[in-house]
């Protein structure tokens, strides 16, 4: 090309949230040996000085809304640009090149006039001589192949210019015609893999993919490896990863070889998830199977690709084919994860047996012989039974109802996997850092929240601290556990509950696939309900603890007193979980027990002298009042009987009307009514067999009960400090949806042999949409957990409050016309379990007094009252009121402060700050309340188990 001008090169660098990369990047860029003609810069809604840093290097930044995925971004770019471009050289904002990687990719292209697209040899940042890519491959499984060891360093090893499938895109040359042409990046693939695909379309089209080893550029791989969050990538990185290596080998694969694609892919992913299991990686197994899922519900966007690549293909198959990875290659890879996992259970084992061995030789030599001598006996012995563990595996995997039901509970956690992490949002507030915090609310007599309460803290805290301190001491592995596990557990314990059921109606009992439907329907009450979506840890807790209180009670028809005595004992410390996750629990047991037990005393009137047939029911009702007593005994002499109620979580509850209730359903939030209509319909036919008619009946008595509790909260409010609200229905609804299902079990059972098989088998056909409809909705619907919003608190001021309780943050939101609010911010913030209280807790007058001034009309004299409450900050979050803000300006105090937010305005209170004016005495009652209620617990966990009847048999 010499004589003739140099072909035009643009630099488009694509940004998000890479400040802390951006000024290496930037710096590079200016040392190039051969700087590009012109740079445009893309920035994806960034929320940090990316924009900034971009214009005071390169000019005016192309913005683009935080959601824009790398395609569009690059599209964006690419329209900036004028005809005189013909090179278009990708970076990202956490790649740098290295001085020469320019000068050394167009030397490489005017060597090799035919190629089109090529890429750098990429190293590890901040490492810079560990090797990432030289080009990349993809294999059959969708696995990302570069040809590297494990942590290879470059000595040189892989120097040679060499044709590959794909470049990775930072650092990515690619002649801008070829890019146009082929329409750019997939906008199927927002973050990950989508060089693979390009660089496969490039290749069927008839271009060249060349890497070009001498040009150097440096990775840190920040979305990759987790360095930072996006709205696309979310907390699963690895869905996004293996969706976009899915999709990729699913548009791009030849016609003929797709149907078998599609089986390995399948099988290959079950595999995996396995695979990953085996290895405690949940939270990876179950994004491959999501991943999986996902592209089946995109079946339509898969097929609308194929014929877009097809159109644009030219090249022979076997060209593209020689730039795939070998066929054996994942083979290879499966075998050396086998040889690994192996070796490290094999190391394990051994450790462990020989720990067990020393300890057992050193507390008894004697006992020891003696044993591996029996040892080698039976070892010596012919005609000795060895379990065959082939044939374990043989009978899982030829067990329908067994295979079924591993099934659903992998597609449960699938549908739960927004619970993984931080979950916060909607009715579920942050938790704090520690569990301390939860601890010190729970034994604390007065709490240093808003300006101080003595409102005490929600039941709920008390068991979710002693599962948090199981947990290694981490709220959030708490909270995450409640949500991942609550299905499942309710499955498990719905299907104990309808086999005792079963066999209390019928010598049979209910058949296997009828327990299989009946767990897996009522399983779904905390997701198609709309509790979990929604955040609502108490009819989420509620659905799941329900089936194993109700198969409690089933100990009350136990002819043995002593197991009727220990069934109300566990039915006790059963219910006292439920009331202190959803304290109207309480209001429906006592309900249903005074039901019960008139009914009983009604009928054999004999039974009103033998204590164990009214004693059992009255010890469970009576037992949540001991193991709570320090919440509801505070809680009426504070003046908060609201909260025995209330279900916990952030106000505004929902508040179902009399067919959502009906139906299963807690609001908008949940699933399609029609679902629990079905279920309704089917407890009705349960009535028509007159075998389990009775039984039947006596369980619609206890839907009816539910039903009526749940009509008369209904008819309640609640007048609190922050407005009204509703009583919880979490437990009537999870009572009612359970007797429904109950019912509809029982009544199938009695049917089974009165009622013509076409029929029943079309009753069974209707029934089973309920469960599968209802798994499919909970996979893919939407929930409203996410990251915690932003309180518009300016991040130094949140700093500064965590040192004590006296720099609190006054948060004025609103405006004058409006109305305005006013909460104080304290310590980390509001966390779970401080809501309750500071909803509970009375209006301060004296903060109120002072705040109406402060609005109005303030002075020296409102400010200093200010530091006398222990506030140091105020706020007014975006978007200000300018009335409101321009008296606060002219208040003697009153120091203008900074804030991030260019529509936030904020003030700090230039007073002394009074450290005692949230200081509280410690509550003698509620300090024994403290120890009744551990008392009780240990009393209760002892009269459940039991010991003694085991001591008789011995």
């Amino acid at each position: 090309m010499s004589g003739t001008a140099p072909a035009a090169v643009a630099a488009l660098v694509v940004s998000h949230d890479g400040a802390r990369w951006l000024p290496v990047v930037i710096e590079a860029l200016r040392a190039q040996t051969r700087a590009p003609d012109r740079v445009v810069a893309v920035d994806t809604g960034s929320r940090d000085e990316s924009p900034d840093l971009l214009e005071a290097a390169f000019g005016p930044v192309v913005p683009a809304p935080a959601g824009t995925g790398y395609p569009e971004a690059v599209r964006r770019g690419l329209a900036e640009l004028g005809p005189e471009v013909e090179w278009v050289w990708l970076l990202h904002d956490d790649s740098t090149p290295d001085a020469s990687a320019l000068e050394e990719l167009l030397a490489a292209a005017e060597e090799h006039p035919g190629a089109d697209v090529l890429g750098p040899k990429l190293r590890e940042w901040p490492s810079l001589r560990r090797l990432l890519e030289v080009g990349v491959t993809i294999s059959g499984t969708g696995r990302r192949e570069s040809g590297l060891e494990r942590g290879e360093y470059d000595q040189g090893q892989h120097d040679e210019v060499r044709r590959v499938l794909a470049v990775n895109t930072a650092g990515m040359l690619v002649r801008r015609r070829v890019l146009e042409d082929l329409g750019g990046f997939d906008d199927h693939l927002p973050v990950f893999g989508n060089d693979l695909d390009f660089g496969w379309r490039a290749a069927a089209a008839g271009h060249t993919t060349l890497v070009v080893p001498q040009a150097v550029v440096f990775h840190a791989e920040a979305a990759h490896r987790g360095l930072r969050r996006t709205a696309l990538t979310g907390r699963h990185t690895h869905f996004q990863e293996r969706r976009a290596a899915l999709f990729t080998l699913l548009v791009n694969v030849r016609s003929r070889a797709l149907p078998l694609q599609v089986v390995r892919l399948v099988l290959g992913t079950l595999l995996r998830v396995l695979g990953f299991l085996l290895v405690r990686s949940v939270g990876e197994a179950l994004d491959e199977l999501a991943a999986l899922l996902s592209l089946v519900g995109s079946a339509g966007d898969v097929r609308r690709a194929r014929r877009e690549r097809r159109a644009r293909a030219t090249a022979p198959p076997e060209e593209v084919r020689g730039l795939l990875a070998p066929a054996w290659l994942p083979y290879r890879h499966g075998l050396d994860a086998v040889g690994d996992l192996v070796s490290a259970l094999t190391d394990q084992a051994a450790d462990v047996a020989e720990r067990r061995r020393a300890a057992a030789a050193e507390r008894d030599p004697a006992a020891y012989a003696a044993q591996a001598g029996a040892r080698r006996a039976v070892a010596e012995d012919d005609d000795e039974d060895v379990p065959d563990d082939s044939s374990l595996v043989a009978r899982f995997l030829t067990d329908p109802v067994a295979v079924t039901l591993s099934l659903v509970v992998l597609a449960l956690l699938v549908a739960t996997r927004a619970g993984f992490g931080q979950a916060v949002g909607a009715a579920l507030a942050p938790v704090p850092d520690t569990v301390g915090a939860w601890w010190g609310l729970h034994l604390e007599s007065w709490h240093a929240l808003g300006q101080g309460t003595a409102v005490p803290a929600p039941a709920l805290l008390l068991p979710l601290a002693l599962l948090a301190t199981v947990l290694g001491g981490s709220p959030a592995a708490a909270v995450s556990a409640v949500l991942l596990l609550a299905a499942p557990l309710a499955l498990w314990g719905t299907w104990r509950f309808l086999r005792v059921a079963g066999r209390l109606v019928s010598v049979r009992g209910a058949p296997r696939w009828l327990l299989l439907w009946g767990s897996v329907t009522y399983a779904l009450v905390p997701l198609t309900s709309g509790a979990w979506g929604d955040g609502r840890l108490g009819p989420v807790v509620s659905a799941a603890l329900l089936p194993w209180a109700a198969h409690a009670a089933l100990g009350f028809a136990d002819p043995v007193a002593d197991r009727r005595w220990r069934a109300g004992w566990r039915l006790g410390l059963l219910l006292g979980l439920l009331t202190a996750f959803t304290p109207t629990a309480w209001l429906v047991a006592t309900t249903l027990a005074v039901v019960v037990v008139t009914a009983v005393l009604v009928v054999l009137p004999g039974a009103r002298g033998d204590r164990s047939t009214w004693g059992p029911p009255l010890t469970a009702v009576l037992v949540p009042l001991a193991l709570l007593a320090p919440w509801w005994v505070g809680s009426l002499r504070r003046g908060a009987a609201e909260a025995l109620l209330l279900d916990p979580g952030r106000l505004p509850a929902a508040e179902p009307t009399g067919l959502e209730l009906l139906t299963g359903r807690l609001g908008e939030t949940g699933a399609p009514w029609w679902l629990g209509a079905l279920l309704v319909v089917l407890a009705l036919l349960a009535l028509l067999p007159r075998a389990t008619r009775a039984a039947v009946l006596l369980v619609w008595v206890v839907a009816l009960v539910a039903a009526l509790v749940a009509l008369g909260l209904s008819w309640t409010t609640l007048d609190l400090s922050v407005g009204t609200a509703a009583p919880g229905v979490g437990a009537p609804l999870a009572v009612l949806v359970g007797a429904l299902v109950t019912a509809a079990v029982l009544g199938a059972v009695g049917a089974r042999g009165s009622v013509a098989r076409p029929v029943l088998a079309g009753v069974v056909a209707v029934a089973a949409v309920v469960p599968v409809l209802g798994l499919g909705w909970a996979v893919v619907a939407d929930d409203r957990l996410a990251d915690a919003p932003d309180s518009g608190i300016p991040a130094y001021m949140v700093q500064r409050s965590e040192l004590g309780p006296e720099h609190g943050i006054l948060v004025l939101r609103g405006d004058v016309a409006g109305g305005l609010e006013h909460t104080v911010r304290r310590g980390d913030g509001t966390t779970l379990g401080e809501d309750e209280v500071l909803a509970l807790s009375g209006e301060d007058a004296d903060l109120t007094a002072t705040v109406r001034e402060l609005v109005s009309a303030p002075t020296s004299e409102t400010v200093t009252r200010l530091g006398e409450l222990g506030i140091e900050h105020v706020v007014l979050p975006a978007p200000a009121d300018g009335d409101v803000a321009a008296g606060l300006d002219a208040a003697g105090g009153l120091v203008q402060a900074s804030a991030a937010d260019p529509g936030t305005r904020a003030w700090q209170v230039d007073r002394p700050l009074s450290t005692q004016a949230l200081e509280g005495g410690t509550s003698a009652l509620h300090v024994s309340l403290l120890v009744v209620q551990g008392i009780a617990l240990v009393t209760v966990l002892v009269l459940c188990a039991p010991t003694r009847e085991r001591r008789r048999r011995r």
